[in-house]
């Protein structure tokens, strides 16, 4: 099966994005210049293309560099823990209550909703209205205490599994999900296999981790996590090889 990037959306990968992709999921997050060049070879980025792009990334503060190694720094370690955080969702027993987040600070320039709004979506809440926030309460975390939002949990009226369809488009992201660990399976290409890993995390990222209960038939978040974390297998497994090497 041909993966095209019409079908999936998806991205050419910028030697920058090559870098951080494999960075982002590694434990932990280093590499030698020896396999950043290997990798990069499978895109066509050349070796000088791939150094320009580790220096201006060093200079940027993404990277450091110890020898020959490259490491993610510490703004880019919060990034990947968040990916994590993605990969391994943590849940606890839920009992029908929801979260409900209502923002409560006035007069915030367009620039700083913009980024709250990013961020009570990485929290995976979904905006009910102007303002008020909700999710199933069933994940393993805490609100940023500087967000400038007060925070509750209740039980609503309507069926818990009518609210969840309003607040997110539930078969929409099953059947990218599907459609991302067909194209997967189908390629032996590692260019595009990584290319499709990268798209996996971010779908993943989007996913709004309901309970059980809430959750559509052949919902299929534990197995396109599960691809993914074979796939994390293989990375760290070639890394090690080549940084024995080193």
């Amino acid at each position: 099966m041909q993966v095209t990037a019409g079908e999936l959306d998806l991205k050419p990968l910028s030697a920058r994005s090559v870098v951080l992709s494999v960075l982002l999921g590694i434990h932990p997050p280093q590499l030698p210049v020896r396999y950043l060049v290997r990798l990069a070879a499978e895109f066509r980025i050349t070796e000088p293309a791939l150094r320009v792009a580790l220096t201006r990334m060093t200079a940027a503060g993404d990277l450091a560099r110890t020898g020959s190694t490259y490491r993610l720094t510490e703004r880019l370690l919060t990034r990947q823990r968040r990916q994590d955080d993605a990969i391994r969702t943590s849940t606890r027993d839920w009992h029908g209550e929801w979260e409900i987040v209502v923002v409560t600070a006035l007069g915030r320039p367009a620039g700083d909703r913009a980024e709250l709004r990013a961020s009570l979506s990485r929290l995976r809440l979904a905006e009910l209205r102007e303002g008020v926030w909700t999710r199933p309460a069933n994940l393993v975390r805490a609100l940023p205490p500087d967000l400038g939002v007060q925070s509750f949990t209740g039980r609503p009226h309507t069926d818990g599994t009518k609210l969840a369809s309003t607040l997110w488009d539930l078969p929409g992201w099953a059947a990218r999900a599907h459609t991302l660990m067909g194209h997967f399976r189908a390629t032996d290409s590692n260019a595009t296999r990584f290319t499709i890993a990268a798209a996996i995390v971010r779908h993943l990222l989007a996913d709004p981790a309901l309970p059980a209960p809430l959750q559509p038939p052949d919902w299929p978040a534990d197995a396109l996590r599960g691809l993914y974390a074979d796939y994390q297998t293989e990375l760290m497994a070639l890394a090690d090889s080549v940084m024995a090497l080193e």
